[in-house]
């Protein structure tokens, strides 16, 4: 395996990284069942063309995976990783963004989910922490059901110099949080806006907390404490969709 490789398991993940130009795949692992599913899903492509192929049987492909329990489906590969994306680049010239930020999130599960819902929802990209970002995760890609092929993701140093610079470039950063002053449905969500979220349990830290023009809620049942952050992501990215379709 090279320095820069990796392997990603799952259907999803291995057909939507093969259907990725920007993605190099070294190498496949498949069934002979597994094929015919590539075939037969992408029949007008030929996305195995110039790929190395190895057949395996399952039992054999369980190898790949047996650590972090989680199922491959008969497909595996070994893909580089992703030419890092340039935020400042990105921002260039654009009047109307919707960025989400992670704050402190680790779990890669929870990552896979959030990128999955903010490829469904039109989030224009997603910000990440490279201390935190586990780029080789199968489990992350796994939870990202290929998305991760279609999900603009900046990789940076510092979460809290990339909203000061996003701030100063005329972002409005808002920060979710069950004790938020504002609701998520209050808000007009138009022109440029970062949406943070914090850690799993912890939260906002206070030092990102200087960082943010709002705090903001979801409103939900008053028994209910809070909802798990993948699931206020979603309800977050549908919420801003939705909303700018109407304006």
């Amino acid at each position: 395996m090279n320095k820069s490789s990796y392997f990603i398991v799952g259907k999803h993940p291995v057909i939507e990284a093969l259907k990725n130009n920007k993605r190099k795949v070294l190498k496949i692992f498949l069934t002979e069942e597994s094929k015919k599913t590539i075939h037969k899903k992408n029949p007008n492509d030929n996305l195995l063309k110039d790929i190395k192929i190895f057949y395996k049987t399952k039992k054999e492909l369980d190898n790949y995976c047996k650590n972090e329990n989680i199922l491959h489906q008969g497909f595996v590969a070994e893909v580089e990783k992703l030419e890092k994306i340039v935020l400042k680049e990105f921002i260039k010239n654009k009047e109307k963004l919707n960025l989400a930020c992670l704050a402190g999130a680790t779990d890669p599960r929870n990552i896979g989910s959030i990128i999955r819902s903010a490829s469904a929802f039109n989030i224009d990209g997603l910000i990440v922490r490279e201390r935190d970002y586990p780029e080789t995760s199968k489990l992350m890609h796994k939870a990202a059901s290929g998305c991760i092929e279609h999900l603009n993701i900046f990789i940076v140093s510092n979460i809290n110099s990339t909203l000061k610079f996003l701030r100063d470039n005329n972002f409005w950063i808002y920060g979710f949080d069950a004790s938020g002053s504002k609701y998520l449905t209050d808000i007009k969500w138009e022109g440029k806006n970062v949406l943070v979220f914090g850690s799993e349990g912890f939260g906002m830290k206070k030092h990102t907390e200087k960082y943010l023009d709002f705090t903001v809620k979801i409103e939900i049942n008053n028994r209910i404490e809070s909802l798990n952050l993948s699931n206020s992501a979603s309800v977050v990215f549908h919420h801003i969709n939705i909303s700018k379709k109407i304006t």
